[in-house]
This record gives C-alpha cells, sequence and structure tokens, in this order.
C-alpha cells in the first residue's frame, strides 16, 4: 500500500512539473517563437503562455524596442582624404507575426548585417565627394545609409527609424591644414575690414581739414573786408573833419600800424618782430591797404547794383 502512494506521489510530481515546464511568461514589448519538434508553430505574445511539454519549446524571443548601433566608417574622398564616419542607425521589429518570424529565421546576426550595408552606403557615396562636401552634406549621407538600410531590411521584418551622421574626423593633418586656412580666411577679412575702417576715417578727416580750411579762407577774407571797411570810414570821417585823404590816410595807417604791434607783443611769444620800417616796406604796406579799399568799394558797388 505504501508503495502505491509513493508511485502516485512520484506521478503527481512529475505531472505537476509538466504542468509548470508548459506555462510561459513573454515580457512587454517582446514576442516569443513557439517550435514544435523544430518546425516553426505560433508567435506567442505578452503574458502568461502555455506549451505542450517536451513537444513544444520557446526557440527565441524578439523585442520591439528601439535598438542602435554605431559604426565608424573609413573612406576616401574624392580629393584623396581619408575621413572616419560614425554613423548611428535606430532600428525596430515591426510588431506582427510575419515580421518576428521573418527577424528569427531569415536573419543569423542583424547587427553585422546592418554594418555591413552602412559600410557599403557610405564607401560607394563619400569617394564622390570632396572633403568639404562631406562636412556639409552629411545629411544626404545619412539620408542615403537610411534609404538603403530601409528597403533591405524591411523583409527581414525590420524597420530603421533613423540614421545619423554624428561625427566626421579627417586625418590629424589634414584637420590642422583646414584650420589653418580657416585661421587666414578670417585674418584677411579682418585686416580687410580694418583697412576699409581706417579709410574711413582718413577721408573723414581730410574732409574735416578740408571743410575748416575753407572756412579759415572765408573768415580771412571776411576779416579783410571788414578791417577796409573801417579803414574807409575812418578816412571819410577825418576828410569831413577838414583833413585830405592823403594825410588820414596815413594817419589810420599809422595808427593801425601801432596797435598792430602792441597787439603782437602783447600775445606773441617772440622776443624779436622783423618789421618793414624802410620806407618801401611802408609804401607797400599802405598800397595793399588801399587796394583792398578799392576792391570793397567794388564789391559793395556790384552788390548795390545787383538789389536793383
Amino acid at each position: 500500500m505504501s508503495a502505491i502512494i509513493i508511485v502516485l506521489i512520484v506521478l503527481a510530481v512529475i505531472a505537476l512539473f509538466l504542468v509548470l515546464s508548459g506555462l510561459f511568461t513573454v515580457e512587454q514589448q517582446t514576442r516569443a517563437v513557439v517550435e514544435r519538434f523544430g518546425r516553426f508553430l505560433r508567435v506567442a505574445h505578452p503574458g502568461l503562455n502555455l506549451k505542450i511539454p517536451i513537444v513544444d519549446r520557446v526557440a527565441g524571443r524578439i523585442t520591439h524596442r528601439v535598438r542602435e548601433i554605431e559604426v565608424t566608417v573609413e573612406s576616401k574622398t574624392r580629393d584623396d582624404v581619408f575621413v572616419d564616419l560614425l554613423i548611428a542607425v535606430q532600428f525596430f521589429v515591426r510588431e506582427t507575426d510575419e515580421a518576428v518570424k521573418a527577424a528569427q529565421y531569415r536573419l543569423t546576426d542583424p547587427e553585422r548585417q546592418l554594418s555591413s550595408y552602412v559600410f557599403d552606403t557610405v564607401r560607394a557615396l563619400v569617394p564622390e565627394m570632396p572633403v568639404d562636401s562631406v562636412f556639409s552634406e552629411k545629411e544626404k549621407i545619412a539620408h542615403a545609409v537610411k534609404e538603403r538600410l530601409s528597403d533591405t531590411m524591411e523583409q527581414f521584418g525590420y524597420t530603421i527609424l533613423q540614421t545619423l551622421v554624428n561625427d566626421i574626423q579627417p586625418a590629424p593633418k589634414v584637420k590642422e591644414a583646414m584650420n589653418e586656412v580657416n585661421a587666414s580666411a578670417r585674418l584677411k577679412e579682418a585686416a580687410k575690414n580694418e583697412a576699409e575702417a581706417k579709410k574711413i576715417h582718413v577721408i573723414a578727416e581730410a574732409e574735416a581739414e578740408a571743410r575748416a580750411k575753407e572756412l579759415q579762407g572765408v573768415g580771412i577774407s571776411r576779416q579783410r573786408l571788414a578791417i577796409a571797411k573801417g579803414l574807409k570810414e575812418s578816412v571819410e570821417a577825418c576828410s569831413q573833419a577838414g583833413i585830405s585823404p592823403e594825410e588820414a590816410t596815413k594817419m589810420v595807417l599809422l595808427t593801425q600800424h601801432y596797435d598792430t604791434v602792441t597787439a603782437v607783443g602783447a600775445h606773441c611769444r617772440a622776443s624779436v618782430i622783423m618789421l618793414p620800417y624802410t620806407p618801401d616796406g611802408m609804401i607797400q604796406v599802405s598800397d595793399q591797404i588801399l587796394q583792398a579799399l578799392m576792391v570793397k568799394d567794388e564789391m559793395d558797388k556790384g552788390a548795390a547794383q545787383g538789389q536793383a
């Protein structure tokens, strides 16, 4: 009797073990591939699932989460410069039974095969570009890689979410040369701007100096006319007092002469003043003043005629 009980207990344990071994769980965003005697049977979805013990087995689990691989590709540009491109590929398996089955059975190493397609696409495109275009058209490279991978990996159940060119590194010597070219261009532009600023400054100073000299000449001209007008009025006043014009002119000139000498002596730092006190020198001074008076008369007559 005890032997029968032991056998029943053993059978119960075996049955419980078989039942428990037939139960399995599938995580969220994951699918399980179930095989029966090595042949594909079905795709198990997330949650608690049942399989026949010994007969069925879970052959693999496929995740639908987005994964990323980074591939470093060395390629030569059209101008014979070697560059290293870091390509990042984001991909996932579509959430359909057909896609899960294709991903399980048609690809043995999807990441390695993705890398091979990336190498092939980049090395077919970059050699047609100069090194400067590789930097400026990295979006074009990323789009070409994505398009190639999407067309190829679609049949294996994979969807390419995005491809990115994260880094482009030329050889160190090429990088230094490119930096020197850029620095030279910037220095050239800075020198050009500095020269243009100096040119504007010089032109402004020249215009200001020319304007100042013009105004100075106008001031001197007006000053001389005013002096001549004052002398004329003084001569006319002396004439009205009964003094002849010649005597009045000499007296006024002598007065102006002494006033000028006094002003120069008071405001000038010179200790010696050279003056034409010879008869010829004084005659020249008198003639110049008389000529100024005559010019003033002609200008006054011209102005009067113009107003008339």
